[in-house]
């Protein structure tokens, strides 16, 4: 029986088991991807003590940091969470474990374009990771779809490997991104933006090679990488029936409470107004001081 299972191993997660291990509470971390979405970040320039940093050199320090700790990680796929009268029950491909609490840290997942041919090309062609994929388009032409900050960084990092980027945007301008980034993509001779754009067809044999505009216009190209946002995954809070918002997020009250006794759900799954990895580490530092209070109680 753990005090504490944090189903998710991004930075609110991965905050919230250093947290849980300076309150001697004893704790799992059980996911999938260590470090979350932050891993694809090609650089973070806005987290305190670094000047800038990869997403994935940033992950691996959380790690050695949660570790160090005595904190278990375990990554491996979580199939069901069930409630029981004396904890929770999380049940994942290699077993069964117990806990006497739960934070819910499962971040969101990439949303996807949504047309015909998405699903063939994905793996050969289309790629949802510019920092995983990136260096197999070396001097190849690409396109980023999206107008956010996942979007911009991506077409920069792309830049650096490709001999031409596309950012395709269904906006008349960018809105969303930091005008640091806007800025470096404005500057960058490589990259080409196009606003009030669509992308209606995919083409291509075994793997991608065109794409159709909604303007008609058409773009030979080898590699797509869609940045379109994300939607939350809230599947363990339908199953133990933990109330969400109009936008499927996960309602949490400010100690990180949800509606069902001893859940707790922190990040990106909750909807926060920022969301970036200081906010969800905020949140996980803030949940686990919750479950050792109520653990005191009880």
């Amino acid at each position: 029986m753990y005090d504490l299972i944090i189903i998710g191993a991004g930075p609110a997660g991965l905050t919230a088991g250093i947290y849980a291990a300076r309150y001697n509470l004893k704790t799992m971390i059980i996911g999938e991807i260590l470090g979350g979405y932050a891993t694809e970040a090609f650089k973070i320039c806005n987290f305190p003590t670094y000047k800038e940093i990869s997403g994935m050199e940033f992950a691996k320090k959380m790690e050695e940091q949660v570790k160090a700790l005595g904190v278990e990680i375990k990554m491996e796929v979580v199939n069901s969470v069930e409630k029981k009268k004396s904890g929770f029950v999380v049940r994942g491909d290699s077993g069964d474990y117990e806990a006497k609490k739960i934070i819910l840290a499962c971040g969101t997942k990439k949303r996807k374009l949504e047309i015909e041919g998405e699903d063939k090309f994905t793996g050969r062609g289309i790629s949802y990771c510019a920092t995983c994929d990136g260096p197999v388009f070396k001097d190849k032409i690409v396109a980023v779809v999206g107008g956010g900050n996942a979007a911009l960084t991506s077409a920069l990092l792309l830049s650096g490997y490709a001999k031409k980027v596309y950012v395709i945007y269904r906006k008349e301008k960018f809105f969303r991104p930091d005008p640091a980034w806007i800025d470096l993509v404005e500057k960058n001779k490589k990259i080409e933006v196009m606003f009030n754009s669509i992308i209606t067809e995919l083409h291509g044999d075994k793997f991608l090679e065109k794409i159709k505009l909604n303007s008609g216009k058409e773009l030979e190209l080898e590699g797509l990488f869609v940045e379109i946002g994300s939607i939350p995954c809230v599947d363990f809070a339908k199953m133990l029936k933990i109330k969400l918002d109009d936008a499927g997020y996960i309602v949490a009250d400010k100690k990180q409470k949800t509606n069902v006794a001893g859940v707790f759900a922190v990040g990106d799954i909750t909807n926060p107004p920022l969301k970036q990895i200081i906010t969800a580490a905020s949140q996980g530092a803030t949940a686990s001081q919750s479950v050792f209070e109520e653990l005191q109680k009880e």
